[in-house]
């Protein structure tokens, strides 16, 4: 059957911030890669806004702004917009200059930091100076010292009356009280490989967040901590090597790969007193094989809600924890035909019933249940997914959410009765919205982009009523170049499967002609790159390729479409095949356009991205070259957690690895490759190209290859990344790019 598809031209909201017509842009510019990353960052094309609020109460939230290189923090009115300082950072840092041991420069570097953690009541806040946590009390303007230990106080956190602060030290956790600063160990059997409060690689890259090293939780009511333990004994180490010093500098990391042994992990509740913790019973779990996944508090503080799953996670339990006795009583449990997400806590609400998000019916959708686990009813439902749940208002029985109903390009807010009933559409424009409610859920700021604007900021009332315009984020440089507005595709996959792309066409298109096509993927489950949302530099960089005559082409196979879970259990165990089947059925999509040379297309993807531009480039004839950005070449190199969700264990699956790994099909190799990987990366580990590079030149196959020393999984050094992207740009150009442009990005080096 011949595939189908319906084309649109982005027009939507702010899409005069291209130029207007194709005719005008004859003294426009032509971008280079000086514009876009420019290292002292004269033009922003991140598209960020300056206006990023928190909430303080219901009618004024948390700005900060830099004036002349130091930080403000204003506190603003919702509605008038008027703002006056939250405190005065002079006089700040003159009482922590006044405490002995703090030097001038250390008192004034620390007040021009970001990351301040304010009180519940905002009226103090906690620094860390030279490793020692202080107070900062704003009507007092004085400075207290809390701590005195050697060594990094981690992970610190107000309790919610704001009276005590716990925080963690050599894997210990702690509480120290503001009034008295007498400090009360919690725990004293921490150690480099028992961890109290504090999550190891995995835990915080693949369950908790990226970044994310918090793992203790606050009772409502102050009077005790939930924490776990994570012990690291059983899990092998891996090391990486800076070699940039004359000696090399060693670093070690407990890192599990598909199939070892994960850390052992434990729930406790200790109370802030330091009384001994108190273990939830977890006797029905097999110790081994089990993760701990999400920690809530019951509102009454009188029970911990924790989610358990198995190693892989084909199944997930909600648990109600008793913080007295230790006892466990399992509320659901959750299934599907392949694995299981973990999709965030209950959200609790005042007659003790709770929401609850499913995947179980193939699309992620909203659940009530009574605290006992008897469902009461669904408050979502249809063929789509509720992507973010921003509040529920029990006042007027309303809740409120994003999801992408209309197109699965856009996001939308809604709301909805608790009921399910009345489901209605807030935002009144296409492109991705997303809000920042205000704690009553009354009135919220809206954040609002499409692809060819950046994000712009209004004030709404909860019913999607504008108030007023916060920020226009105008980017007015965009004016100054020729570019091109993004359009909008849908291709069937040759079963019948709908999928998105985007096609950026060279601002001169000239449907007689045919174009070479540089593709991005990224192709991993539930990862969306389609999306009517501002791109940032990485679209800038897109533009440029369709200025040199590439036309730009971005596809998303069904596992990464974001249109429901039942689209990504058909990879399960076989990561790499479906998808490939899908991009080269977009790929067959293209070669049927006339202004397309079949012969000139180009593949690049990092991470997973990476992994599926390998695997293409040794399973299919589909694209003449490819860049493979720290790929994964075999999943046996990666990370339990997130690879046995998708492929369950080696010891399970054992062809589905051997199968799916690029590394053993280098012998395949089709058309030419650039391969790029950070050398200390600890996320993919470099070793997955190193084996990579070992098949293919035993298999006699030549290839380009780029190493950024002292870069991790991402290529963060301003001029790293810009001598990446003048790579790619060269190589681009120099395998699929037309002769006459290939001069021409000669020139703009």
């Amino acid at each position: 059957m011949r595939p189908v598809t319906r084309s649109a031209v982005c027009l939507c909201l702010g899409l005069a911030a291209l130029p207007p017509a194709v005719s005008a842009q004859a003294t426009r510019r032509t971008l280079t890669l000086d514009a876009i990353y420019d290292p002292d960052l004269r033009v922003d094309f991140s598209g960020a806004p300056a206006t990023n609020p928190r909430w303080i109460d219901n009618d004024t939230w948390l700005q900060v702004r830099r004036v002349n290189g130091r930080p403000e923090w204003l506190r603003v009115d919702a509605v008038s917009g008027a703002s006056s300082a939250l405190f005065d950072p002079a006089r700040m840092e003159a009482a922590l200059a006044a405490i002995p041991g703090v030097a001038p420069e250390e008192a004034a570097a620390r007040v021009r930091a970001n990351d301040l953690v304010f009180n519940p009541r905002w009226t103090g806040a906690l620094l860390d100076v030279h490793q020692d946590l202080f107070f900062y009390d704003f009507a007092r303007g004085t400075a207290t010292r809390l701590t005195m230990v050697s060594g990094p106080e981690e992970e610190a956190t107000f309790s919610p009356d704001g009276a005590r602060v716990a925080f963690v030290r050599a894997n210990n956790l702690y509480v120290v009280d503001l009034g008295t600063q007498k400090e009360v160990a919690l725990t004293t059997d921490g150690s480099r490989e028992l961890l109290n409060g504090k999550l190891d690689w995995l835990y915080q890259e693949e369950i908790y967040g990226r970044g994310r090293f918090r793992g203790y939780w606050w009772s409502p009511d102050s009077s005790r901590l939930a924490f776990l333990q994570l012990d690291e004994r059983p899990v092998p180490e891996y090391t990486v090597v800076d070699d940039l010093t004359y000696r090399p500098v060693v670093e070690v990391t407990d890192y599990p790969k598909a199939g070892d042994p994960n850390p052992l992990v434990r729930l406790g509740v200790v109370r802030v007193s330091g009384d001994a913790p108190v273990w939830l019973q977890l006797d029905a779990y097999a110790a081994d094989e089990i993760l701990i996944v999400d920690v809530d508090w019951v509102p009454d503080s009188k029970g911990v809600a924790f989610q358990v799953q198995d190693r892989e996670q084909t199944w997930l339990d909600l648990n109600l924890g008793d913080v007295s006795s230790g006892g466990r009583t399992r509320v659901l449990r959750e299934t599907t035909p392949a694995w299981v997400n973990a999709n965030g806590s209950p959200t609790w609400l005042k007659d003790r019933s709770f929401l609850w998000f499913s995947e179980r019916g193939g699309f992620k959708h909203l659940y009530r249940y009574g605290r006992d686990g008897t469902l009461l009813g669904r408050v979502t439902d249809g063929r789509w997914d509720v992507r973010t749940l921003y509040g529920v208002d029990e006042e007027r029985r309303f809740v409120y959410f994003d999801a992408g109903i209309r197109r699965h390009i856009d996001t939308d807010l809604y709301r909805i009765g608790l009921d399910g009933q009345n489901l209605t559409r807030l935002s009144r424009t296409e492109g991705t919205h997303r809000a920042i409610f205000n704690p009553s859920l009354t009135q919220y700021v809206g954040v609002w982009s499409d692809a060819a604007t950046p994000a712009q900021v209004r004030l709404h009332r909860a019913d999607g009523t504008e108030r007023r315009v916060i920020d226009l984020n105008r980017v007015g440089a965009l004016a100054d170049y020729q570019l091109s507005p993004p359009e909008f595709v849908e291709v069937q996959t040759r079963d019948g499967f709908v999928m998105d792309a985007m096609m950026i066409k060279p601002p001169d298109f000239d449907p007689s002609r045919r174009y070479p096509v540089f593709q991005l993927t990224y192709a991993g489950p539930g990862t969306a790159s389609v999306r009517n949302s501002w791109g940032g530099s990485t679209f800038m960089f897109h533009q440029l390729l369709a200025q040199r005559g590439v036309i730009v082409w971005v596809l998303d196979n069904r596992s990464a479409g974001g249109k429901g879970a039942q689209s990504q259990w058909p990879v399960y165990g076989r990561l790499g095949e479906l998808e490939l089947q899908d991009l080269e059925d977009g790929v067959a999509w293209l070669k049927q356009r006339p202004y397309v040379d079949p012969s000139r297309i180009l593949l690049h993807g990092w991470s997973y991205g990476g992994f599926m531009t390998a695997y293409a480039l040794t399973h299919s004839t589909s694209w003449a070259a490819g860049v493979v950005g720290a790929p994964v070449t075999d999943w046996r190199n990666y990370d339990t957690v997130y690879t046995e969700r998708y492929m369950k264990t080696p010891q399970h699956n054992a062809d589905g690895y051997r199968r799916t790994a690029p590394r053993f099909a280098a012998e395949q190799l089709h058309g030419r490759m650039l391969l790029v990987h950070g050398s200390i990366d600890d996320n993919v580990h470099r070793q997955n190209s190193e084996q990579f590079v070992y098949e293919l030149e035993r298999a006699g196959k030549q290839f380009g290859m780029l190493v950024y020393p002292r870069s991790r999984h991402g290529i963060t050094d301003a001029r790293l990344n810009k001598h990446f992207r003048q790579a790619l740009l060269d190589f681009i150009m120099e395998t699929v790019g037309d002769p006459a442009a290939r001069s021409a990005a000669g020139a703009s080096r």
